[in-house]
């Protein structure tokens, strides 16, 4: 199995712009509890693995669920709720935690970010793409949808992450809670269930002092990649797909700007003992 090595970037000290990227995950309060214990994580957004906790509000949700076991089950919350997964004690073993949203978007004023946000994010020839499709270069639209899953472990945390059927999402291929990480952690990053191929991904490292470091990396021919962990870590791995969206075919939006472009982020958290 080959995996492409990793580029470390540095710690983090770079400000990003607003439009630049904000990241969303899922944020357990312990990624390992006592069996017996309740989990509880806040849905965050924000940049450099630092950001605003959100609350549960059930019309900006897609989907959210939980599998303590072989299949996934729906969470509801209440209203308002923070953190905004709030779950009884679940069984011994890998908790896994999906959430996907609806739909949003924002408007670019300016060329310059989006164009910044492009070059983070590793969209290429982004300026031809634009331009061979006849789009103004401000006051244009992007759609966004997030994807993330988290890893918990709960007791011993016996148990092994699979496909949930996310539009795009990591899997890990190892347990990061009880499986020899010497070599890294093996992911892969799935879009409609196909690996993505030579995909950048983002990769925010916290130490136990909570300074964060970032790593870029790439896929392979298998959408795979081996993500180099440390003890004592929190880890948030981010991967953005950009597609182009034709006007003609968006019916959802007449009242509002339509958006010509649609970007799906994949997210997923967890913690190495």
């Amino acid at each position: 199995m080959r995996f492409i090595r990793p580029i470390v970037v540095a710690l983090f000290a770079v400000t990003c712009n607003a439009a630049l990227s904000h990241e969303f995950w899922i944020s357990p309060e312990e990624y390992q509890v006592k069996l017996g214990t309740s989990v509880q994580a806040d849905l965050r957004n924000g940049q450099n693995f630092s950001g605003a906790r959100l609350p549960y509000f059930d019309n900006r949700i897609a989907r959210f669920e939980v599998s303590d076991g072989s299949s996934l089950r729906p969470y509801s919350g209440r209203m308002g709720d923070m953190p905004a997964l709030q779950l009884d004690p679940p069984t011994a073993g890998l908790l896994i935690v999906v959430h996907e949203t609806q739909p949003d978007q924002l408007t670019y004023d300016n060329w310059e970010d989006f164009a910044k946000f492009a070059a983070h994010k590793d969209f290429a020839n982004i300026e031809s793409r634009h331009t061979a499709r006849n789009l103004p270069r401000e006051g244009f639209v992007e759609r966004y949808t997030r994807h993330a899953k988290s890893l918990i472990a709960v007791g011993a945390g016996m148990g092994a992450d699979r496909a949930t059927g996310l539009l795009t999402e990591f899997v890990a291929l190892a347990n990061p809670y009880t499986d020899d990480l010497s070599q890294g952690l093996p992911v892969q990053l799935l879009f409609k269930g196909q690996p993505r191929v030579d995909a950048q991904i983002e990769v925010f490292d916290r130490n136990p002092a909570g300074e964060v470091a970032t790593i870029l990396t790439r896929t392979d021919a298998d959408g795979r990649a081996a993500i180099a962990v440390t003890s004592g870590h929190t880890y948030l791995l981010d991967a953005v797909v950009l597609e182009p969206l034709k006007p003609a075919a968006d019916s959802a939006t007449k009242a509002k700007p339509i958006p010509v472009w649609q970007t799906h982020w994949a997210a997923l958290t967890f913690a190495v003992p």
